[in-house]
This record gives C-alpha cells, structure tokens and sequence, in this order.
C-alpha cells in the first residue's frame, strides 16, 4: 500500500485546482466548499483551514497570469493582431477568468481584483508600445476595455452574432482597434 498523504503545500494545490475547475464550470454560486473537498479527497474543515471563507479561495483560484506576449517583439503592425489572439485564446481556455469576468459584473471585490489583473498586466504589456508614456495607463484601459467586451458578449451575454463567429474572425475584427489603441501618434489623438 502506498502512502498517499500529501504536503501541505500539496494540498493547497490540489484545493486550488479542483476549485478552478468548479468555479469555472459552474460560477461562484453554485460552487460548493463541499463539492471542492470531495473532489480533492478532502475533508471541507480542511478547505476552510487553508483558505478560511469561499472569498477567500476563490480569490485565490482566480488569481490569473495573462501570460502576455512581449509585444516589443512583434513586427510593427501587428501587435494589435497579437494581443486580440492571445486574448481570444485565454478566454476560450481559461474558465477561471470567466468565471472572475461574470462574478466581477455584481461583486465588488471581484470587480476590484479583475481591474487589478488588467492594470497591472496589460498596463506592463502595452507600455512599452506609448509613443508617449504618460498615456499608457490610458491606452491600457482602452485596449481592457475591447477585449473584456468581446468576453462579455461573447461568453456571458452569448449575443448570437459574437458567438458565431470563430476565433480568426474576431481578430480580424477588433485587431485595428487594438492596434490603434496600442500605438496612434498622440498628435492625431483626442485631446481631453
């Protein structure tokens, strides 16, 4: 008989793995410390002992690296092409973010972790790109601001047309916006 007994930092793991997945399949509402614990051959106290409330894991679950591409790499033109695929594709696969995206629509501590995800990683990525730097916080929410749309029509609304339409189409779509977000010459710009 083996020992199947786990490390600490094991188990944690294994919570956190199991509580991505139910989040992701079945939102917050539904998720269960129970149905987590199960899964991971747990006892619920101990779900509790590691992460202390629901919040709390699934603050912990949705704790997300975007894993941008270095867009300082990309062939001048195409960084807009680039970040809306990376972004389709997170959204396709990582249900954790969605479920952070639907639970951020009504909840205000996931709304404030998401404008977080968004305004350090994404500000990080397109900074970089500003001819002028004072505006990268500006571009950043703008460039958020089309991608979380898209994820929203596409994923939590399921507007027909959006929903139809296949991962290339949208990049086709929205990669000149994103690109002009990125990188327009502050002189043709709206002033404030």
């Amino acid at each position: 008989m083996t020992d199947t007994r786990r490390s600490g930092a094991e188990t944690r793991e294994r919570i956190l793995a199991v509580a991505r997945e139910h989040f992701a399949r079945r939102g917050y509402d539904r998720t269960t410390i129970r149905a987590i614990a199960s899964e991971a051959q747990i006892d619920p106290s101990m779900v509790m002992r590691y992460f202390g409330s629901k919040e709390e894991l699934f603050t912990a679950a949705a704790s997300i690296d975007l894993a941008l591409p270095d867009l300082t790499t990309v062939p001048e033109g195409d960084a807009g092409r680039v970040m809306t695929a990376h972004f389709v594709r997170t959204w396709d696969s990582e249900g954790t973010l969605m479920a952070l995206l639907r639970r951020a629509a009504s909840d205000p501590q996931a709304a404030e972790q998401m404008r977080g995800i968004f305004a350090t990683q994404v500000a990080a990525a397109v900074a970089p790109l500003c001819p002028d730097p004072a505006q990268a916080a500006r571009r950043a929410a703008l460039v958020a601001t089309q991608l979380l749309g898209i994820a929203l029509g596409r994923y939590v609304l399921d507007l027909p047309p959006i929903v139809e339409m296949d991962a290339e189409e949208i990049v086709e779509w929205v990669a000149p916006t994103i690109d002009r977000y990125l990188t327009a010459d502050p002189a043709q710009l709206p002033r404030p």
